[in-house]
């Protein structure tokens, strides 16, 4: 599991976006690689980042699940 705090409120997606944002760019990779494919409404997300190797990822924030 990873922890992100977002200051955006949680309206009109802003939070999600705000938060897309920022795994894309401590992860190095344009916004439109990274994508929300569930959980937009709750506070649990499964992200989808494309053009990154998994053990990338798991390197980048260990015990991470992917």
């Amino acid at each position: 599991m990873l922890r992100a705090h977002v200051a955006a409120p949680a309206v009109g997606g802003a939070a999600n976006q705000s938060l897309l944002r920022l795994l894309a760019d401590d992860i190095g990779v344009p916004r439109r690689s990274v994508r929300l494919v569930a959980g937009a409404a709750g506070r649990q997300k499964l992200v989808v980042v494309d053009g990154v190797e998994a053990e990338a990822i798991v390197a980048r924030y260990p015990g991470l699940r992917v």
